[in-house]
């Protein structure tokens, strides 16, 4: 992919057409709307498919993995009520754009990535977009035990199940959000910690996700 970072008029107005189609889905946070259109999501993009970068779609980005649609980014963002110093866990941290919007919402984040081409790619692309979060390599089904707690976790792959360590790894009144399901659909799913033993589950929309792989997942 390119390393030419060129935002001009045409890709702003390209984010402002953007931020409309996902208002007119449904999507009504401020905050990750204007983090959606502040996030130059065509940096992602070799330039040969730069016209592709607004379209309310995912694309492969390599080693069978994509960047997820702009309104399942939107959509998961929302839902975690991101604020300001959040301690945040993304499994799966992909080409790395969910990444740059939590950023944008203010949330310290922990990112994992398991294929090592697209975690080496993404180690170099962000902080030459000014985006400095913690990357880690391995397996994300396991989170990442030695930082936790984390206020929020947000998992970018389809699970076959929640996975109980990853419940571990959150706060009392923290938030784990996951699509579940088998490989062809999930569903989005919710569970809030209340107390050391006890959480909250909540099933919301559908969705296709590519699968998350490792110890506890596929």
């Amino acid at each position: 992919m390119a390393y030419k970072f060129v935002d001009n008029y045409r890709e702003r107005g390209a984010r402002k057409k953007l931020v409309e189609h996902l208002k007119s889905r449904g999507i009504t946070d401020e905050r990750v709307l204007g983090a959606i259109g502040k996030v130059p999501r065509h940096f992602f993009f070799d330039e040969t498919f730069w016209n592709q970068a607004y379209k309310d779609i995912a694309f492969p980005i390599g080693d069978g993995q994509t960047i997820s649609q702009p309104y399942t980014v939107a959509y998961q963002s929302e839902l975690l009520h991101i604020g300001k110093g959040d301690k945040v866990l993304e499994i799966g941290t992909g080409s790395g754009y969910q990444t740059c919007i939590l950023m944008e919402l203010g949330a310290e984040v922990f990112t994992i990535e398991r294929q090592e081409s697209i975690y080496k790619h993404t180690l170099k692309v962000l902080p030459g977009m000014g985006y400095s979060a913690n990357f880690f390599f391995g397996d994300g089904s396991m989170g990442i035990a030695a930082h936790a707690p984390y206020h929020k976790i947000i998992v970018t792959a389809g699970a076959p199940f929640v996975p109980e360590i990853l419940l571990k790894q959150l706060k009392i009144g923290g938030m784990l959000v996951i699509p579940v399901g088998d490989e062809h659909s999930q569903t989005m799913v919710t569970v809030i910690r209340v107390s050391e033993t006890d959480y909250e589950k909540f099933e919301l929309d559908t969705f296709r996700f590519v699968p998350l792989v490792g110890d506890q997942a596929w």
